[in-house]
């Protein structure tokens, strides 16, 4: 369970983070802002992120991730503040002058060129002997599963194989840093599925330090070493998935990763009243009293079917017992989501 004051989330600003143990980090973002005319996108972001790190930036829609993501790849630059790779500072270099590669939405494929120009195009614009550029392509094709389609054209390819494209070209040049702008938001759920879990295992593989942006919290939750939650062009939270599921830094993130239950309740002497029933909950920064939000996670609710009296008889784990009314139900598959209601819950 997690809590935050009804007056509003706790506004601690996060500081630049990055991994225990490590050294100085690979990139690191200080102090940056970026404005739109009179709005800000990015409101004072600092960031470390360390060598060989899979981080997401995850948020919803206008929250800032996006542009974030361009300002370090420099194709919108920000409005103030650094931001510097591998210790060189590169906050005034063009786009063509940082060392990354990028994965569009889109994909962006070239549709005139064949998959094996796609991915040698960036080796060739750097003047790869063409033994070599031979050579990188087959390589990326086996790697990324499509050894026997170097001679068909993008439309060709479903979306998923052209998503492979768009990686192989990325890494092409084997970049320090790869960028992906939501590179899985335009396929079905079930290759989604599988091809996180296919970038996943790649960025393992080379060891390359990856970047990306996303609003699927699945994805987040499962593909990241680290996950950077943002609104409204802040920073709420720096954490493992661990840490910011089972440890939201404010209200917005509780609500935002995960689905929760959120009630308005009152603490007093330690303990929180819903209802009539005393709950229990670890949370060392809740306040002593006062009103707060309790904000509970569906899977740490178990139903009992007896009351609370006999619940207790029965030797049901747990302390927090509370009658509730079953309202109704949805079947989703794997589980079942009840809808309680009732005057204890009010």
């Amino acid at each position: 369970m997690s809590t935050s004051t009804a007056r509003g989330r706790r506004t601690a600003k996060p500081k630049a983070q990055k991994p225990a143990g490590s050294s100085e980090p690979y990139l690191r973002i200080t102090g940056l802002w970026k404005a739109f005319g009179e709005f800000l996108a990015l409101k004072d972001i600092s960031l470390d992120v360390n060598q060989g790190e899979f981080i997401c930036f995850l948020g919803p829609s206008g929250c800032g991730k996006t542009t974030l993501l361009r300002a370090i790849a420099g194709l919108d630059p920000q409005t103030r503040g650094t931001i510097s790779q591998g210790g060189k500072d590169i906050s005034e270099l063009p786009a063509s002058g940082r060392d990354y590669g990028i994965v569009f939405q889109s994909y962006a494929l070239f549709p005139n060129l064949t998959i094996e120009r796609n991915i040698a195009f960036g080796l060739e614009n750097a003047g790869r002997p063409r033994a070599e550029i031979n050579a990188r392509v087959k390589e990326l094709l086996d790697l990324v599963g499509l050894p026997d389609q170097a001679k068909k054209y993008p439309a060709q390819l479903s979306g998923g194989q052209q998503q492979r494209v768009a990686l192989a070209r990325a890494i092409a040049v084997s970049p320090g840093l790869l960028l992906l702008d939501e590179p899985l938001s335009a396929l079905d759920a079930k290759v989604r599925v599988f091809l996180r879990h296919e970038i996943k295992e790649l960025q393992r593989k080379l060891g390359v330090t990856t970047i990306m942006v996303t609003h699927d919290q699945e994805e987040a939750l499962s593909m990241a070493d680290r996950i950077v939650v943002m609104n409204h062009g802040v920073i709420e939270q720096v954490g493992t998935p661990t840490q910011v599921y089972r440890h939201p830094a404010s209200l917005f993130v509780a609500d935002f990763i995960g689905e929760t239950n959120k009630i308005d309740t009152k603490v007093a002497a330690g303990k929180a009243k819903i209802g009539k029933a005393a709950i229990t909950f670890k949370a060392e920064d809740a306040p002593k009293s006062g009103e707060v939000i309790a904000v509970i996670r569906p899977e740490d609710v178990i139903p009992h079917s007896a009351g609370p009296k006999r619940a207790k008889a029965r030797g049901s784990r747990g302390a927090n017992l509370i009658d509730v009314k079953i309202d109704s139900m949805e079947f989703l598959g794997s589980y079942w989501r009840a809808h309680l209601g009732g005057t204890s819950l009010a």
